[in-house]
C-alpha cells in the first residue's frame, strides 16, 4: 500500500519533459516540428493610436504646432487610425497608415509635413504598443520595448508560465483587420522548433492565454515538495500509529 502510494506521488512531480523549453522532438515525446517563416513586422491597423514628435529650426512654425512642448522628448496627444485607416493631424490633410510599418508610416508623415515645414525632422511611434497574458501565468498588460520580441522574452517579462500551465496547448490571440475574426494561433511552447516559426514573435495588442493542465490539482510543484510531503505524511503517519498503539495497550 505504502509503495502504491509512494507511485502515484511520483507521477505527481513536474518533469522536464512537461514544462522544459526548447526540447529536442523525438519520437518518445512526440513534440510539433514547426516550419521556419521570414520575420514580418508589425502592420497599422485601424484603431491603433501614434503618437509623434516635431523638430525644426523654424520658431513661428514651431510655436504653431506647439513642437516646442515635445522636442525635448516629450510626445504630444496620440491619435487614433479611423476605419478609413487614417490618421487626422493638425494642419495636415488625413494621412493614410494602415497597412504600413511604423518605419513607413514615419516617412509618410514626414513627407506631408515637410511640404508645410522644410527643415522638419519627425519621429513616430506606436502608443499601444502592448500585449497582454492572462491564464495561468502572471495576468496582465506588457509593454513591447523592442521589434522582434519573441514570445520566450514575453513570458519571462511575467514571471513565466507556472508548472500548472499547459505548454502544449499556448494560444495566441490576434486581432485582425477590416472587422475580420481574431486570428487563434494554438502551439506547443517545449519544442524547438518554435524558434523563427509563426508562433515564435509577440505584436502589439496580442493576447497570450495558457490554460491550466486537467491533472494539475494532482501534482505538486518540485521534487523538493515531493520529499516534504512524503516527511509530512510518514510523520502524520506515525503519530496516528502511535496514538492507536498507547489506546490498546
Amino acid at each position: 500500500m505504502v509503495f502504491g502510494f509512494l507511485a502515484v506521488l511520483m507521477t505527481g512531480c513536474y518533469s522536464h519533459r512537461v514544462i522544459g523549453y526548447l526540447q529536442e522532438p523525438t519520437k518518445q515525446n512526440k513534440l510539433p516540428v514547426y516550419d521556419s517563416v521570414p520575420y514580418e513586422p508589425y502592420r497599422i491597423r485601424v484603431n491603433d493610436e501614434i503618437i509623434y514628435r516635431l523638430v525644426t529650426m523654424d520658431e513661428t512654425m514651431s510655436k504653431m504646432l506647439g513642437t516646442n512642448a515635445v522636442s525635448s522628448g516629450q510626445y504630444a496627444n496620440s491619435y487614433r487610425v479611423y476605419s478609413d485607416g487614417t490618421i487626422d493631424l493638425p494642419f495636415l490633410k488625413p494621412i493614410k497608415v494602415q497597412g504600413l510599418t511604423e518605419a513607413e508610416a514615419q516617412e509618410a508623415l514626414h513627407a506631408a509635413f515637410k511640404e508645410i515645414i522644410p527643415d522638419v525632422d519627425v519621429k513616430m511611434a506606436l502608443y499601444n504598443k502592448y500585449f497582454s497574458v492572462v491564464g495561468d501565468a502572471n495576468a496582465g498588460r506588457y509593454f513591447i520595448y523592442k521589434e522582434k520580441l519573441n514570445i520566450f522574452q514575453a513570458l519571462a517579462m511575467t514571471g513565466d508560465v507556472m508548472n500548472s500551465g499547459d505548454r502544449r496547448h499556448v494560444r495566441i490571440i490576434r486581432p485582425r483587420d477590416n472587422g475580420q475574426e481574431p486570428e487563434v494561433l494554438e502551439f506547443d511552447i517545449r519544442t524547438n522548433s518554435i524558434i523563427d516559426s509563426k508562433y515564435y514573435y509577440v505584436y502589439p495588442n496580442d493576447v497570450i492565454y495558457v490554460a491550466r493542465t486537467k491533472d494539475s490539482f494532482y501534482k505538486v510543484p518540485s521534487y523538493s515538495g515531493f520529499i516534504g510531503l512524503i516527511t509530512s505524511s510518514v510523520a502524520l503517519l506515525t503519530t496516528v500509529l502511535n496514538y492507536v498503539a498507547n489506546i490498546y495497550k
